[in-house]
């Protein structure tokens, strides 16, 4: 990467409102800006053509969606108004508020919002790029492999069926076990579960992170006789072998290697910020957009905002979180440029709709540090609990909230919460 040097590369470009990513987290800031401010001038940088509903892919996986409805193109939905820039940034400047796309060009900003979503890290494993999509080896967090889980499913009649978890951070903590579940579930309504062995091989320490939510999981571990192996880490796949390698970390710190064989192997790969923003000024020590946990603007840099999966909140990294990131992000960055006066904070709100079986769903609803945060009364939906309405709310609600609200700035259930003062200059 070549030094810069503003006064040997002229701006090709500038703009009130960079964007640097057109996820669930940039497509819906833009809305919620130009939904408060429609004049405003916003680009949105990202070179990708297709944009994804990712939590429709738990379903995909177990036969509930088709992978085709998760799909729409980027050009629909970038909002009216919005300049799409169809790049990717190589360098960000935050000195000089300008950053650097792949083509050579540099574009100045005003305020400037990154929110370019995780790296799946599929080569970390050693083998597991080659062995996806054959041998049984599958994975719900890419678009094309969740219909191949599906298949496996159905295919497999006996043996051994592992689901593997990393280290955390992911997005979607839950996904690994929901995969396991509906699995499981569709194993046991043909009477195929006595056959078949479901092994959960999770790198960390607890089933779920908020303890309020295991005791309805684990009655379903126990109905499904799931076997629970914590501590450890997939390191490597040999697909044609049917063999994968676990590290185990034992109670003592010490670890050892492993080997199981498997005829359906579910992996979720580790996950990191993307390597421009790892290498670039913008991140703290983990290599995560450093972001004030509140206002969610860089601890370093004013005129710069951070939301989604790629910030070092410790919240839930899932789209639910991000739709309420959305529009605190929107106003602060409004406040910055002076057009409204009171900050908005965001409380850490994640979801987690765990699908224990096909039709119930434990609806896992918190903020920072775990607290329960239910969006609607224990009487009509106890998130505690499996219930048909949670399953209704995620196969019927959530896509149409998702495509025709957080991504045109309907912020429904998302109002964010506004500072009494006026915050000083």
């Amino acid at each position: 990467m070549r030094p810069f040097n503003p006064a040997l590369r002229p701006v090709d470009g500038s703009h009130q409102v960079l964007i640097v990513g057109g996820g669930a987290a940039g497509i819906a800031v833009a809305a919620s800006l130009l939904t408060r401010d429609p004049h405003l001038d916003v680009a949105l940088i990202d070179p990708a053509k297709h944009h994804y509903y990712q939590p429709g892919w738990t379903l995909v996986g177990a036969g509930v969606f088709s992978a085709a409805s998760t799909e729409r193109t980027m050009a629909e939905l970038i909002p009216q108004g919005v300049k799409w820039i169809q790049h990717a940034v190589s360098q960000f400047e935050p000195q000089h508020n300008a950053l650097v796309l792949d083509n050579g060009h540099v574009l100045a900003y005003d305020q400037l919002i990154v929110c370019p979503g995780l790296k799946l890290d599929w080569a970390a494993i050693d083998g597991l790029p080659q062995a996806l999509g054959n041998h049984g080896v599958t994975s719900n967090y890419r678009y094309d492999l969740a219909p191949y889980t599906w298949q496996r499913v159905q295919q497999l009649q006996q043996g051994e069926a592992l689901f593997s978890q990393p280290p955390m951070p992911i997005k979607c903590a839950g996904a690994p076990q929901k995969a396991m579940y509906l699995s499981c579930d569709h194993w046991l309504r043909h009477g195929r579960l006595g056959a078949i062995k479901p092994r959960f091989l999770n790198a960390g320490g607890v089933l779920f992170g908020v303890a309020d939510y295991v005791p309805a999981l684990m009655e379903y571990v126990k109905k499904y006789a799931i076997e629970l192996d914590f501590g450890h880490n997939l390191v490597a796949v040999n697909g044609p072998a049917q063999r994968a390698t676990f590290v185990r970390t034992l109670a003592d710190g010490r670890q050892e290697t492993l080997e199981r064989a498997f005829d359906l192997l579910h992996v979720v790969p580790p996950q990191c910020a993307p390597d421009f923003i790892r290498h670039s000024p913008l991140a703290d020590a983990a290599g995560w957009i450093d972001v004030d946990p509140h206002s969610l603007r860089h601890t370093r840099f004013v005129n710069i905002h951070g939301l989604g999966d790629a910030t070092n909140t410790s919240n839930a990294k899932t789209a639910a979180a991000a739709r309420k990131q959305a529009p605190v992000v929107a106003n602060n960055v409004l406040v910055a440029l002076k057009r409204l006066t009171r900050l908005a904070a965001y409380d850490g709100y994640g979801s987690c709709p765990l699908t224990v079986e096909r039709g119930k769903i434990v609806l896992a609803e918190f903020t920072y540090g775990g607290k329960l945060a239910p969006s609607f009364p224990r009487w009509l939906l106890d998130g505690r609990q499996p219930t048909r309405r949670a399953w209704w709310l995620k196969e019927r609600i959530l896509p149409p909230l998702y495509w025709r609200g957080m991504l045109k700035g309907h912020e429904w259930l998302a109002q964010p919460t506004l500072a009494t003062d006026t915050p000083k200059a």
